[in-house]
């Protein structure tokens, strides 16, 4: 039995050492202080146990798709688990200071400011979190020895006007580590677009995008309260007195401003509301029916009239084409949303949907109506004017590359370095970035075109911002890392905001 004993309580002790691949395998840590659990670094939730098994079932139950995103043994794990680990270490900086009795108090209470936050808890439960756990503290241990402890937190400041300044205090060491690493890039873009908040006040909601040395980040950089109209002029004012601490070190390297608001001088102006009009035709057109048949039942004049309408081949036809032509511009409105999608995705995809037009103008000119299956269904009537409607679409959507600074041959390099090129390349990216040695990179261009390294690595890469990121890591191309960067920081929309 002794034997038996004390084997058990040598397996136990050998189970509870952390093994170091359990980082990698599992995205767990554990932190350096005393008593310490193994710690997540995705919710930085801790187990309870140094056990392989709990750490295992932690992830698998939790964090499932991690391993889907970012595939073991892989540079893209490699890099997401070396940047949470960043991320965990910064804030373990910013919350753990404690040196003196007094700075752990201020500590806890950052602590658990950071808790009431997490889980989106009114300021005002922080008196009553205190209250509980004096009253844990108390039921654990009456002896002398947890005096010392309940004191403490009978001394920590949780009213709702210090858990509004611990988050005060957060909030700006988070953005100063942001605005740091924005100036400390070559370029950075801004996303900006008008939101408003629960108490219905219209804010500035301003992202920044830029390369910190390792991967591109999407950050929100402020929110700005706003009164009035919102026009590019005003946004920009706004902008201004909102960093006004730091604009002189940032606006230097302003590359590429993305907004929504009323202006005819911006990079980029997207209205997407309108989008859900062709939502709205789509229903109405299932529906059809059963609002004939409601309308026949109704009494009124206008009623009346609106079945009158309903019963008119033509204007259904009308309206069976928009809810087709609609739903194919809902679909493009898709595809470039999310993070990290960049210029050069968005620029794909509206020349690809720009050959679609051309495919659904002879698709309808010729009445086969393969890509407008709502008209089709009803039987409508083609018209010269949806003919039309696409050609002026069409011509429109040709004309929106005009719109664009940069110029079209290098957003096609970045996509594929191995495409054609114009004879003005180095020209054309100098007058783009006039801090290039556009000598240097016309003897960059021909290397890096000519090596046979370049294209498996451009198939393989999980992202276009991996492979330029992965290949051009050395200063080997550091004036085609420059053209790189400058397009890939920019916001292809506001869709972030």
């Amino acid at each position: 039995m002794a034997v038996s004993k004390n084997l058990k309580s040598k397996t136990d002790n050998e189970n509870k050492i952390f093994h170091e691949e359990w980082t990698e395998k599992y995205a767990f840590i554990l932190p350096s202080f005393i008593n310490a659990k193994p710690t997540c670094l995705i919710c930085n939730e801790g187990v309870s146990v140094c056990k392989e098994y709990y750490i295992r079932r932690h992830h698998e139950t939790k964090h499932a798709n991690f391993k889907v995103a970012f595939p073991p043994k892989t540079e893209a794990r490699q890099r997401k688990i070396e940047a949470l680990k960043g991320s965990y270490a910064y804030s373990s900086r910013i919350l753990v200071r404690g040196l003196t009795s007094q700075q752990k108090v201020t500590s806890a209470s950052l602590k658990a400011s950071w808790v009431l936050a997490k889980h989106n808890k009114p300021f005002v439960d922080a008196e009553v979190f205190m209250e509980m756990m004096v009253k844990v503290l108390e039921e654990l241990d009456t002896g002398k020895s947890m005096d010392g402890v309940i004191g403490s937190v009978k001394q920590m400041s949780l009213s709702a006007r210090t858990a509004a300044g611990r988050i005060e205090v957060l909030s700006d060491a988070v953005q100063g580590a942001i605005i740091d690493g924005v100036s400390r890039a070559n370029y950075f873009s801004l996303a900006i677009d008008e939101s408003t908040d629960k108490t219905d006040v219209a804010q500035l909601c301003v992202y920044v995008r830029y390369y910190d040395g390792k991967d591109f980040k999407e950050e929100l950089l402020s929110l700005i309260p706003l009164e009035g109209h919102t026009t590019g002029d005003v946004v920009f004012e706004k902008l201004e007195e909102g960093t006004s601490s730091t604009q002189h070190r940032l606006f230097r390297q302003l590359v590429a401003e993305s907004e929504d608001a009323t202006d005819d001088d911006l990079l980029l102006h997207n209205d997407v509301r309108w989008l859900s009009k062709g939502k709205a035709l789509d229903r109405f057109c299932v529906l059809l029916n059963e609002i004939k048949a409601f309308l026949g039942m109704s009494k009124s004049i206008a009623a009346a009239d609106h079945l009158i309408l309903l019963e008119d081949e033509k204007f259904m036809s009308n309206v069976a084409f928009l809810s087709d032509i609609f739903g194919h511009l809902n679909q493009l409105n898709l595809q470039p949303q999310g993070r990290d999608k960049t210029l050069v995705d968005m620029v794909e995809k509206l020349e690809s949907f720009t050959r679609m037009l051309e495919m659904f103008e002879a698709d309808i000119s010729t009445g086969r109506l393969l890509h407008f299956s709502t008209l089709k269904r009803t039987a409508g009537e083609v018209t010269e004017l949806m003919v039309d409607f696409i050609k002026k679409l069409r011509a429109n959507f040709n004309s929106r590359f005009d719109d664009y600074s940069i110029p079209k041959d290098i957003i096609d390099f970045i996509r594929d370095p191995a495409v054609k090129i114009a004879d003005n390349f180095s020209s054309l990216a100098k007058a783009t970035i006039p801090s290039l040695d556009q000598a240097a990179l016309e003897i960059e261009m021909i290397d890096f075109r000519t090596t046979s390294v370049v294209r498996d690595p451009l198939r393989s890469a999980e992202s276009l911002c991996a492979f330029w990121v992965g290949r051009l890591c050395s200063e080997e191309y550091s004036n085609l890392k420059k053209v790189a960067h400058y397009i890939l920081t920019m916001f292809p929309s506001t869709y972030v905001c």
